[in-house]
């Protein structure tokens, strides 16, 4: 039987100035997205009682945002479970009941998720025709092939020639060209609207893989992205309801909303800093002693901890990084974030009284003829609309009314956030009314947008491996600090969770949900002979 006692000899142990102590080791998580709920949710349910999340805004969930307006719910964020077979957040959703009403037209099984795998999208060029239904699934079954070749580099090792570097729209957008101008029995016109759908297609994907442009997507890595099977699903009551699961047995003073974090002071280096702050603040200075890491929050407030958990997006820690950290992160992972990408991905949700759309129809696609034999998916500013890849239909109309959801990505889309709702809302109808031919089409009663890429607590959509980066950047971004062979050692005190450090579900919200659940799991792997000793 093992002891619960600690020789206080045992100064090679880090964790038995702890247990000297008889504390519970305290953990900051540093934001309330999925991963830092599943993370805190993992270590309250294991026996730690010292846990506080610091959450910079005024809401939790991170880049899960519904909307409920009058009775319906509208994500701006995460909509879709993507795969249901041994998926965390499908399994949550399921056993809590969150998909009794959600439609069979809903759980649809393809690559790209449209809110209803029910109807037929709608392919109209900028002249107001729309593209022949068997034109366009000739032109999609090609790309759907090129597509299945651009995953086959990392899966089956095949070597990158010079030509694509190493590029997934350079690589896509060359080859299906060179198949469809080979093509000699397609007439010219429908080469050429073929060779314009390249575009628009790769437009969709940019908006997938949330990136500027798929000339950005490193075609080597491209396959390492693992997709769970089984269909896909829509939570009819809001995507925010697996956030409030997940905070459901968190208790509300673990979660402090509004509280910025300014610096974390880790490592050795700033233990006299640590004192000096416990000096300050605490009357009893000696029960602060041991700890590793000082969080500075924008307020002025220092928290003292032991381990903590960064959760925040790629985005901020590439803006970031260089002040959020004391001493500065290691050139390693410095180079992991700057090689990842990120990008922005929005909805524009426009509310119309009426369909000016056919009841068989479940997206409008919008292809520039113009765009033919462009290499280059960006525009001036003043063009940023012609970014907008599509407007899927919400379905089903009884539950949503009638309503459009356009996608942009990008550079761009930080250009759609500047401008106010008027001026998107207006912009969108032109579009409408050039593409379908119909100039009568209203303005819409309402609009709803995402601004992720301006908001300073995202800058971002979600993460992909970018030309020069790989699945081993994406390892090095979750490597705790300090860089140790143990951490029996030297124990871990700054951990890195998101859907961005997960190396196969990277840009999902079970990717966030895994990686924080995994964190905790370091931990808890870490002090199981105290939790068994306090339990």
């Amino acid at each position: 039987m093992q002891s619960c006692e600690t020789s206080s000899d045992s100064t090679d142990d880090p964790l038995s100035s702890g247990l000297r102590r008889k504390r519970q080791p305290r953990i900051v998580v540093i934001g309330a997205g999925l991963a830092g709920l599943s993370a805190t949710k993992s270590l309250l349910e294991n026996g730690f009682t010292d846990v506080t999340i610091l959450e910079a805004s005024d809401r939790i969930g991170g880049r899960v945002q519904s909307v409920k307006l009058e009775n319906a719910t509208f994500e701006l964020g995460a909509t879709w479970i993507h795969g249901s077979n041994g998926n965390p957040v499908y399994h949550l959703a399921e056993d809590n009941g969150l998909l009794e009403e959600t439609t069979d037209g809903e759980r649809s099984i393809g690559r790209i998720s449209l809110y209803s795998k029910n109807g037929v999208a709608y392919h109209l060029t900028n002249n107001g025709q729309r593209i022949p239904k068997d034109v366009v699934e000739e032109f999609s079954d090609l790309y759907n092939e090129v597509y299945n070749l651009t995953q086959e580099f990392f899966q089956r090792g095949k070597p990158v020639n010079a030509e694509s570097q190493n590029s997934v729209g350079v690589f896509t957008r060359d080859v299906v060209r060179k198949r469809i101008k080979a093509d000699l029995d397609d007439s010219e016109t429908t080469r050429r609207l073929k060779l314009a759908m390249i575009q628009q297609y790769l437009k969709v994907e940019s908006c997938e893989s949330s990136s500027h442009s798929m000339d950005e997507v490193s075609l080597s890595e491209f396959g390492e992205w693992t997709e769970i099977p089984g269909a896909h699903h829509v939570i009819p009551c809001g995507f925010i309801k697996i956030v409030e699961i997940l905070a459901h047995s968190i208790p509300e003073s673990v979660i402090q909303l509004c509280k910025p974090v300014k610096c974390i002071h880790w490592n050795q280096s700033v233990s006299k800093e640590i004192e000096r702050v416990a000096d300050h603040n605490s009357d009893s200075p000696e029960e602060d002693q041991g700890y590793h890491v000082l969080v500075e929050c924008e307020d002025c407030e220092f928290i003292l901890a032991d381990h903590v958990i960064v959760t925040v997006s790629l985005g901020v820690l590439k803006k970031y990084h260089e002040s959020l950290f004391h001493p500065g992160l290691p050139e390693e992972k410095v180079m992991a974030i700057q090689k990842l990408g990120i990008s922005t991905t929005d909805k524009i949700f426009l509310e119309f009284e009426e369909p000016f759309w056919s009841p068989e129809c479940n997206s409008i696609q919008f292809v520039w003829e113009d765009e033919a034999e462009s290499e280059s998916l960006t525009y001036p500013e003043e063009l940023w609309y012609k970014k907008i890849c599509s407007f899927d239909v919400l379905y089903p109309p009884e539950r949503y009314g009638y309503v459009l959801s356009g996608w942009i990505c990008g550079e761009e889309a930080l250009i759609m956030e500047k401008y106010d709702d008027e001026t998107v809302a207006e912009t969108c109808t032109e579009m409408l009314r050039k593409f379908t031919g119909n100039p009568n089409i209203p303005k819409p009663r309402r609009i709803l947008r995402s601004s992720w890429g301006s908001n300073p607590n995202f800058r971002g959509s979600y993460s992909y491996t970018q030309v020069g980066s790989s699945g081993a950047d994406v390892e090095k971004l979750a490597k705790p600090l300090p860089y140790t062979e143990s951490s029996k050692t030297v124990p871990m005190q700054v951990m890195f969770s998101g859907e961005a450090t997960h190396r196969k579900y990277y840009s999902t919200t079970h990717g966030a949900l895994l990686s924080g659940q995994r964190e905790a799991a370091h931990l808890i792997e870490m002090y199981q002979d105290l939790l068994q000793c306090r339990n």
